[in-house]
């Protein structure tokens, strides 16, 4: 009979996060595929709270190792305590949700192991008894299929993926396991939050909202309005709790000597090149839609789109609707809307 281990960290707060509730839900559903036992894997300060929110998802069993020194990430304490949970499970299959933590330690449980490790994953499939996972390659315009013999195959889902583990909580049994000292070179001061109001990624957001070169560029009457398109971008976000993302063309143009807005860096670069985000919707303003970025709106459900252009790449059945209009005129309407609406506007 085959084992499967869902891995997840516990928030600060002592809850999981939405990227592990999807993760369970797949664990869930390829544990129903294999007819194998599941196992859960908590590393946290606390896990009790979390245990307990979970109760009813069919575990086996809940392990976990707990301790002040693994409430923060760190790549050390987090390898050595996922590698604890893979050896004490026993498991042919680890499943954890790709998040920044869990791709900075799980490599290393897995060599600790002596298992193998697959990283952004984007689906699971159980054919004649054989897992095989889906996962994308040559800068996402390849997708493919593949299996390892190797035991124990740590695998780590992409977010969205699945939908997040919905079941009921109950009183859960955890069993405690001891994880032997480990040495470190990095003590954790505390976490400094990014001022209020100034954080623009935001992943869980039901709204992206990518801004392409055409806002820097000269507009009707012959003068580029960077400023005017800045503060339109900005008022947006802050009413909606929209997350914004770019073009290339547009955040290269800080090595260019050219006047850019100040909210974008590469970390916002939607794209071949850049990140595939994961929202419900998606607005693009001032952005032809050609392929190397709209491969990267692929996990987007409902895409619309602003642009000057009627045959830009959005009209080629790349968006669910495309506004032929200024993209000024259009989001400084939109913003007045909001503001008629009692300010703060959750889309």
């Amino acid at each position: 009979m085959k084992k499967i281990l869902l891995v997840a960290f516990v928030e600060e707060n002592g809850v999981l996060g939405k990227a592990t509730l999807e993760a369970l839900s797949g664990a869930c559903e390829l544990a129903q595929a294999f007819g194998a036992a599941l196992d859960v894997g908590l590393i946290g300060e606390r896990v009790q709270q979390a245990a307990d929110s979970i109760g009813s998802c069919g575990a086996t069993r809940i392990l976990a190792v707990q301790g002040p020194e693994f409430a923060s990430a760190r790549c050390a304490t987090d390898s050595a305590a996922a590698a604890a949970l893979i050896r004490a499970a026993e498991a042919d299959f680890v499943l954890a949700p790709q998040t920044t933590r869990t791709a900075r330690c799980m490599p290393g449980a897995a060599f600790r192991a002596k298992g193998r490790v697959d990283t952004r994953v984007t689906g699971l499939r159980v054919d004649e008894s054989t897992l095989l996972v889906q996962r994308w390659y040559y800068r996402q315009r390849m997708v493919a299929e593949l299996t390892r013999s190797q035991r124990p195959w740590v695998v780590l889902l992409e977010p969205g993926v699945f939908d997040p583990w919905g079941g009921a909580a109950g009183h859960a049994e955890v069993s405690i396991l001891p994880v032997e000292p480990v040495e470190t070179r990095t003590r954790i001061a505390g976490i400094e939050p990014a001022s209020a109001g100034t954080q623009t990624i935001r992943p869980d957001a039901d709204l992206l909202f990518v801004a392409g070169a055409g806002w820097t560029k000269k507009q009707s009457d012959g003068e580029v309005h960077v400023e005017e398109a800045e503060n339109l971008i900005r008022s947006f976000l802050d009413l909606t709790h929209a997350s914004l993302g770019s073009s290339k063309s547009l955040v290269d143009q800080s090595g260019e000597g050219q006047k850019v807005i100040s909210l974008l860096t590469h970390m916002h670069q939607v794209g071949q090149t850049g990140s595939t985000p994961r929202h419900p919707k998606g607005l693009a303003t001032c952005c032809h839609g050609e392929e190397p970025h709209v491969v990267g709106w692929r996990f987007i459900n409902e895409r619309r789109a602003v642009n000057l252009d009627p045959s830009c790449g959005w009209a080629r059945g790349k968006a669910d609707v495309l506004y032929v209009a200024d993209a000024f005129a259009v989001m400084g309407k939109v913003i007045e809307l909001l503001r008629k609406d009692g300010g703060e506007v959750a889309v």
